[in-house]
């Protein structure tokens, strides 16, 4: 008397699947209970090729030159100590949450803001897109975006440094 529908245990996990691919998980563990002596247990995994580790560092590597590139104007010694840890910096701010950036309001258009901008604070810097919905990220406060920390369409972890406000 306990049977629930087949049809929505396997759109439920196809669900499942895709918040593991969109998120970029590895794995994702679910328990659903019914009733008292019916439920379903769902571990969804992936494996990852051998490629896909180094490539996260690849990406990390990649937001740390972009900001190295920018002050090349600058003396070659501020640029390793700025870049020492950004996320430590008192004008970082940081990812509210775990998706994909992107820095242009739609592909193609001119981006929210760049180096050098002023901002205000409450300006949008960014989009977040999480579980497709696209979060902006307001400028917690005003002043010039000295760095902009991830490259569009990057994924980013929550905490993540994003740009630095000073």
């Amino acid at each position: 008397m306990t049977k629930h529908p087949h049809d929505a245990d396997v759109a439920f996990i196809k669900a499942l699947a895709e918040l593991l691919q969109e998120n970029e998980l590895t794995e994702l563990e679910v328990m659903r209970e019914y009733a008292e002596s019916d439920s379903l247990n769902v571990r969804v995994s992936r494996q990852q090729p051998a490629m896909a580790m180094p490539a996260m560092a690849p990406q990390q590597a990649v937001s740390i030159p972009a900001p190295a590139a920018a002050p090349a104007a600058a003396p070659a010694e501020a640029a390793p100590a700025a870049s020492d840890d950004p996320a430590q910096h008192p004008g970082a701010v940081t990812s509210p949450m775990v998706g994909t950036v992107y820095l242009q309001p739609e592909p193609g258009a001119s981006s929210f803001v760049s180096v050098g901008a002023t901002v205000t604070e409450g300006q949008t810097l960014l989009i977040i897109e999480a579980m497709k919905t696209m979060n902006q990220i307001p400028a917690p406060r005003a002043g010039t975006v000295k760095r902009i920390l991830v490259e569009d369409g990057s994924p980013v972890e929550f905490g993540a440094p994003l740009m630095i406000i000073e």
